[in-house]
């Protein structure tokens, strides 16, 4: 099979097409014949050197994929063969063919179509976790989120709104700030132009948010705590703006902030297939009758991984980067 990997760590100009073996699914695991895989910031990193794959994971990038099943590993359902999927991956996704946990594969609806269903699962399996379960987020609560138009950032919108959330959200631009209240925003805010803690506290009359679902990290860190509501929740999952963060402990005790964070890549097997059946239960049906769908930015193929993650750095996309592997039969 073909597969998109790179000898040493460095820009997008890195990657390189190789033939590799196709892979024999173990136990409990599925093989996936590629149609398209997302293109996601944890695999920029990862090509940057910075965030190498759990040990036992392929070498090869890509973390979430879309295709159809062409052979079953013991212990995983017969009745999965030749059925269409998408799947959380640990790696793996730039290839014709993938393995995949049985148990993190969602079933594609025929209203799917398949570069949306490729586009789904990390983000969804991201922010399911990080805002409903970690965040504790329920209805009639406010959630900041930034990076609005992000691939996080526009599923976090549509998902809160779907659980009768208010959402406030950052971009960089009028155009990106735009973009996200098409998908539900409540308040999008410029933050190149505008002070988003004054901001957050004017549309909340000084109550501020219940959750924040930070990417950034750094100096945003004061800066999110500054305008959650008291007994609000700030969730980490990603540090680009920073690995540390100086923050008021005073604050945080009177205000009886809770902060937590985490990083899905790593968790076992046992607990991505407890959050895919969640999801499956709670969210999917959502995705099935069309309700919530991926924003879509651009299709690249595979040979154009690197045209497709310049494109991320430059962060001018609107939603997710998808990567054509093949064509469905």
């Amino acid at each position: 099979m073909t597969a998109m990997g790179f000898d040493a760590p460095g820009g997008p100009d890195v990657f390189r097409s190789e033939e590799l073996p196709v892979p024999v699914p173990g136990a409990k695991q599925v093989l996936i014949k590629v149609e398209y895989a997302g293109v996601n910031r944890p695999d920029v990193i990862q090509r940057q050197g910075f965030y190498p794959p759990p040990p036992g994971s392929s070498p090869i990038p890509g973390l979430e994929i879309s295709g159809t099943v062409v052979a079953v590993g013991e212990g995983a359902a017969p009745e999965m063969l030749n059925r269409r999927v998408c799947a959380l991956v640990s790696g793996g996704g730039y290839a014709e063919y993938c393995l995949a946990h049985a148990e993190h594969c969602l079933a594609v609806p025929r209203s799917m179509d398949m570069a949306s269903a490729a586009a789904a699962p990390e983000t969804l399996f991201t922010v399911w976790h990080n805002v409903f379960e970690r965040g504790w987020a329920r209805e009639g609560e406010t959630l900041l989120v930034h990076g609005g138009t992000s691939g996080i950032g526009t599923m976090a919108i549509q998902l809160a709104k779907e659980f009768g959330l208010k959402v406030v959200t950052t971009a960089g631009s009028e155009e990106k700030c735009e973009a996200a209240r098409g998908v539900g925003a409540d308040l999008a805010i410029n933050y190149k132009t505008e002070d988003f803690v004054e901001k957050v506290n004017e549309f909340t009359g000084g109550n501020g948010v219940d959750v924040v679902l930070d990417m950034v990290s750094g100096d945003y860190v004061q800066r999110n705590l500054d305008c959650l509501a008291v007994d609000g929740r700030h969730v980490t999952i990603a540090v680009l703006g920073g690995l540390k963060a100086e923050i008021n402990m005073a604050k945080l005790m009177s205000k009886r902030h809770t902060m937590t964070g985490s990083t899905l890549r790593p968790r076992s097997d046992e607990f991505k297939a407890l959050l895919a059946d969640e999801i499956y239960n709670h969210a999917w049906p959502l995705f099935e009758d069309g309700t919530v769908a991926p924003v879509m930015d651009k299709v690249f193929p595979l040979a154009g991984v690197a045209a497709a993650h310049a494109r991320m750095e430059a962060g001018d996309h609107i939603g997710k980067i998808v990567l054509q592997v093949s064509k469905g039969s």
